[in-house]
């Protein structure tokens, strides 16, 4: 999907990460996809995201609109022209914003879903429940800043997480057509993140048996960045794993 290169502000970011088993993960994408694991574990997670002064490149950040997102990411890679391939494979995204969902795998790329979000932070705790309109997704989590990882992650430092975090810019999502998986890259200008600590993290999607058995997924850490200014590219899409 052709789009003009979108500029903007990460004003807030958050992910809450979990440790899966990745035998369960292969069952949530598709085959051309296999799970990026570290020491053993898949990393799958939330990222709840606000974006402000969002408008193409071309124009001034005065002609930028804010919105509210969340998106269900597991990290994945696969095989293209030859090459190892790392990203994110998203199955589901949810936005307040009707200029979101209504443009969403129709003029940019990722289908997004209609929710209602009910946000109150302050600058060192936040508190962020989704529930999307067609009742597939409740989400609630509470946080605040925290001065490290929790030791048992699988991550052995910040910076090692975060390291994970950048070199997985670019995700694939479905799209309309339910066959191809449309392509969009993240390249942030100031690329930065500190650690949560989640104090509540309740997912409808995590949560589900059927899809995660019991003791196959553990919550790992959570990550917070600000300020951040960036830049969305959007790349080709993948059909039964070949690029194009």
């Amino acid at each position: 999907m052709r789009i003009p290169v979108i500029r903007g502000i990460i004003d807030r970011r958050i992910l809450a990460n979990f440790r899966v088993a990745p035998e369960v993960l292969a069952h949530l994408f598709p085959p051309l996809f296999r799970p990026h694991t570290v020491n053993g574990f898949g990393i799958a997670g939330v990222c709840l995201i606000r974006l402000k002064n969002v408008r193409p490149r071309f124009l001034p950040p005065l002609c930028g609109f804010s919105s509210e997102n969340a998106a269900h990411r597991i990290a994945v890679e696969w095989d293209a022209d030859g090459q190892l391939r790392r990203g994110v494979f998203i199955p589901r995204r949810d936005t307040p914003s009707l200029l979101n969902a209504f443009t969403g795998g129709r003029i940019s790329p990722g289908i997004h879903y209609r929710a209602h979000f009910d946000v109150c932070e302050s600058e060192r705790q936040f508190h962020i429940a989704v529930d999307s309109l067609d009742g597939s997704v409740s989400l609630a989590v509470d946080c605040e800043t925290a001065a490290d990882l929790p030791s048992d992650s699988v991550f052995s430092s910040l910076e090692d997480v975060s390291r994970f975090f950048e070199s997985g810019s670019l995700d694939y999502s479905p799209d309309r057509s339910n066959g191809n998986f449309d392509g969009l890259e993240l390249r942030s200008f100031n690329w930065s993140v500190e650690p949560l600590a989640i104090d509540r993290i309740e997912s409808s999607f995590f949560d589900d048996r059927k899809a995660f058995p019991a003791g196959s997924v553990t919550f790992d850490n959570g990550l917070l960045m600000r300020g951040i200014d960036h830049e969305w590219h959007g790349r080709e899409s993948l059909c039964c794993g070949v690029e194009g």
